[in-house]
């Protein structure tokens, strides 16, 4: 049997991804912190696809947590795809060190814990049979940002790391996406503590359903980068012709809060 984890599973973006892996009939390991929310869906899932479903609870923001759901995961199973989908951020100037336990939390979420599950993913599946692996970046990958400094920086590292791993992996049946969605209808911005800034006000967002359908796609055909919409793209694109500056202050514009 092929085997999908996909972490942050618990709703948005997760939900999605584990909808699609069932639909391509994966058998799925679901992990969040939310254990009775992951229940639902996966008896939902049980019931719609025919799939098997197991709930492995997890707080990838702790020491060590990342190496437990592996190794959890993993026994007995070979897992083909690997959805690092998980993601934290706060907003705010680096100097108030009000929101400084969540963007430790966010570097822990966002760099370590899915490095080292794409690390033992990239592992297994060269010792199996190949497999993919769907990193979920962002648009604010491509850019500083100033308000949301700590978040911007993880996403740089986690775009810049599916790319160097990408390339490294070309020709041996595994591959590595990066998926960089703009401002998605998610509990993120709600979670974050940022939906009061100009950027979700002034700009459209896609739904998650939309922007998993294409980040799913693109891991199947085994692209390396995939952003999501029009606006998504040019606002990737921008900042690699324009002056470092106005970079920042474009950013910084629509991070403020209103």
């Amino acid at each position: 049997m092929a085997w999908a984890l996909i972490t942050g599973a618990s709703e948005g973006l997760g939900r999605e991804f584990a909808r699609l892996a069932a639909e391509d009939r994966f058998d799925l390991i679901l992990t969040a912190r939310r254990e009775e929310v992951l229940e639902t869906l996966a008896g939902e899932l049980r019931a719609a696809y025919g799939v098997t479903v197991e709930v492995i609870p997890a707080d990838l923001s702790k020491d060590a947590e990342a190496e437990r759901l592996w190794a959890a995961a993993r026994a007995g199973r070979e897992i083909k795809v690997l959805v690092n989908n998980a993601g934290l951020g706060a907003a705010g100037p680096f100097a108030d060190r009000d929101e400084w336990a969540r963007e430790m939390a966010s570097v822990m979420v966002n760099v370590v814990s899915a490095t080292v599950l794409m690390k033992e993913a990239v592992t297994a599946m060269a010792e199996g049979t190949g497999g993919r692996i769907l990193n979920v970046a962002s648009t604010a990958a491509y850019m500083p940002g100033p308000g949301m400094a700590v978040y911007h920086a993880t996403k740089s590292y986690l775009l810049s790391l599916s790319e160097a791993v990408g390339h490294e992996l070309r020709g041996c049946g595994i591959t590595v996406t990066a998926l960089c969605p703009g401002a998605t209808r998610t509990g993120f911005f709600r979670n974050g503590g940022i939906e009061g800034t100009t950027r979700i006000q002034k700009m459209p967002m896609l739904s998650a359903e939309s922007v998993a359908l294409k980040g799913w796609a693109a891991m199947k055909e085994g692209r390396r980068v995939a952003v999501t919409g029009f606006d998504n793209k040019v606002f990737a694109f921008l900042p690699r012709i324009a002056p470092r500056a106005l970079v920042l202050r474009v950013t910084a514009f629509f991070l403020r809060r209103r």
